[in-house]
């Protein structure tokens, strides 16, 4: 079984409408880093020193491969990366190896099988 990784980068006010849009999509879970700060074109304001930009939190979510564009088109979806600038962003990369995921190898299998 092969496995991608998504990193999504969302508003702590969405990230537990994600999670569970994530879940409902075939991710087995997810590890999330709080209040983590980003940058974007142009830079957030500030006022006597102090940030006015909203904290986002990371997700990291080991998925299997054949689910991960169904998982990552939902996480844009709930999250609303799309509607405005700075709202969120998510990204795919390739896993070359993993362990620690044997226990989900079986419950993974039926659902790849059953959605293809």
């Amino acid at each position: 079984m092969r496995f991608k990784l998504l990193v999504a980068f969302v508003e702590d006010t969405k990230t537990d409408a994600v999670l569970d849009a994530a879940r409902e999509a075939g991710a087995t879970g997810a590890t999330v880093i709080n209040n983590a700060r980003g940058e974007g074109l142009h830079k957030k304001k500030t006022f006597l020193g102090l940030s006015l930009e909203v904290q986002r939190d990371v997700l990291l979510l080991v998925v299997e491969e054949h689910l991960a564009r169904s998982i990552l088109e939902t996480i844009e979806q709930v999250g609303e990366f799309d509607s405005g600038p700075g709202l969120g962003i998510a990204v795919q990369l390739d896993i070359e190896d993993a362990i620690g995921v044997a226990h989900q190898v079986e419950t993974l299998t039926k659902v790849v099988e059953d959605k293809l």
